[in-house]
């Protein structure tokens, strides 16, 4: 599995704005083929700090996930509202196993 890690923060005024569109996004993504898992984390001190936790079955499937639609809808409406630019790191998964996760 490919795991992305995905975070976040947004200006106070834009919270729920963007919890509305980062929620549709997760919806859609989660249809896309190579998409494990696709989950929008908020912090529950700092309602301002978000985490997209995203996995992916290849290292080839967030790039193709970036090129949907929905995706690039939700990267220009959500542009505006993020506090400081978003951070992003790769992950291998140890355990449970690629198997168990399918």
């Amino acid at each position: 599995m490919h795991i992305a890690v995905v975070s976040i923060r947004v200006k106070p005024e834009a919270v729920n704005a963007f919890r509305e569109a980062s929620i549709e996004n997760a919806r859609n993504s989660r249809m896309e083929p190579g998409v494990v898992r696709f989950d929008v984390l908020q912090d529950k001190d700092d309602p301002t700090a978000f985490v997209l936790y995203e996995v992916y079955q290849t290292p080839d499937d967030p790039a193709r996930h970036r090129e949907t639609a929905h995706y690039q809808a939700w990267n220009a409406a959500v542009a505006d509202m993020m506090a400081v630019p978003r951070t992003r790191a790769f992950y291998a998964n140890v355990s449970p196993s690629d198997a168990e996760w399918t």
